[in-house]
């Protein structure tokens, strides 16, 4: 621990350089980009739940939420009932009225899904996408991404270190996290492993399996890429769809 202090001490002063001596503020924003930088090595499952939270509430409150009266709302609940707590993990679901083809799951729990997801497709398609989002939280590869933004908030506290806008990137730096977290990239082994947990979350729960296929093959007809979930690049929707289908 007290390496990963030091190696985390040498990093802000790389990043923010020397400080002036009895400026406090400087001080201040130094050891709070050190304490980042070690939260982004040692975080923990609880902490990142923690963090998830406070990401999920800051997501809710820039999208526009589908009411409970929506017909969005309705055949979202329709389509996870029963599914409130999975694999240990406590579930909460809200819809996004949004054209994106997307959805995003956090370590607390959260599951956001689009309406242009909903849109596109069936209902158990969207459960695979679910239980796609769902694999990337359980086996930490959400965590990962969150010790990522976390690395990127020490850096840029630390290269204001030596500026006068500290109080303002402090209130807005849950913001940046939140989108560094929602749109975070997963590597191709990453995004094929949480393919595997989507199928076995399929076959647990008894849902159509050729939905898996079904939804890569719009994926593939849409192909936009770039963007987290089933619409990223590494790998092509193709290579997933011919995993999965051996997986089957």
């Amino acid at each position: 621990m007290m390496r990963k202090l030091a190696l985390a001490c040498v990093a802000v002063f790389a990043l923010g350089g020397c400080v002036e001596s009895g400026s406090v503020k400087n001080i201040d924003a130094t050891l709070g980009a050190a304490t980042d930088l070690v939260r982004a090595v040692t975080l923990n499952d609880e902490q990142a739940k923690a963090l998830a939270l406070q990401a999920s509430q800051e997501s809710d409150s820039k999208n526009k939420v589908a009411a409970e009266s929506s017909d969005y709302h309705k055949r979202l609940a329709r389509i996870v009932s029963g599914l409130h707590n999975e694999d240990g993990l406590q579930l909460n679901f809200k819809v996004y009225e949004d054209d994106s083809v997307n959805a995003f799951a956090m370590a607390d729990g959260t599951v956001r899904v689009y309406s242009g997801l909903l849109d596109l497709m069936t209902d158990d398609e969207v459960r695979f996408v679910i239980g796609h989002e769902i694999g990337h939280v359980k086996q930490g590869h959400s965590r990962k991404a969150m010790q990522v933004a976390y690395a990127a908030s020490a850096a840029r506290k630390g290269a204001v270190a030596t500026g006068s806008t500290i109080a303002a990137l402090a209130a807005s730096e849950i913001g940046a996290f939140t989108q560094a977290v929602v749109n975070a990239q997963f590597s191709q082994a990453q995004e094929l492993r949480a393919d595997k947990y989507a199928v076995k979350f399929m076959r647990r729960h008894d849902y159509n399996l050729n939905a898996a296929l079904s939804a890569m093959g719009k994926m593939q007809a849409l192909d936009q890429g770039g963007s987290h979930s089933l619409l990223s690049s590494h790998p092509p929707s193709s290579t997933r769809a011919e995993r999965i289908e051996d997986m089957l």
